[in-house]
């Protein structure tokens, strides 16, 4: 199983959007890098769903549940890639952005060093860092 980061504004789509609607599409991604990490995306991953915005906090989980297909909202001949994902639960309590900044073991974390990037892995290691401050 391999671990992912997503990012969404809660006001634009949030973790109780995908709770609602118990499995959805995560397409929209326009950048090469997040595109090149959904490519690696397979079905049975965990992804950790982050909120940006305001709350800037881990919120919950999902599952992959498709193998990557071409983004039904790309033009076409354009590259970009979907995924369809399961709600999977909410954390126990949010992970804030400072609370990942502030742990030694995060600090290589993509959220912290490539900030702006929509989609991104996670190691095991780290995901399990997260699970356990989401815990605490």
């Amino acid at each position: 199983m391999n671990y992912w980061l997503i990012k969404t504004e809660p006001e634009s789509y949030s973790l109780e959007d995908l709770k609602s609607k118990g499995e959805d599409v995560w397409d929209g991604v326009r950048n090469h890098q997040a595109r090149n990490f959904i490519e690696k995306m397979k079905p049975g991953d965990l992804v950790f769903v982050y909120h940006s915005g305001k709350q800037k906090a881990l919120v919950g989980t999902a599952k992959v549940v498709s193998a990557p297909y071409p983004d039904p909202k790309a033009a076409d001949g354009e590259k970009w890639l979907a995924v369809d994902i399961r709600y999977n639960g909410h954390l126990p309590n949010p992970v804030t952005l400072s609370q990942i900044k502030t742990s030694d073991q995060l600090q290589d974390l993509l959220l912290v060093r490539q900030s702006r990037l929509s989609v991104m892995s996670l190691s095991k290691q780290e995901a399990d860092i997260l699970v356990t401050m989401a815990d605490a």
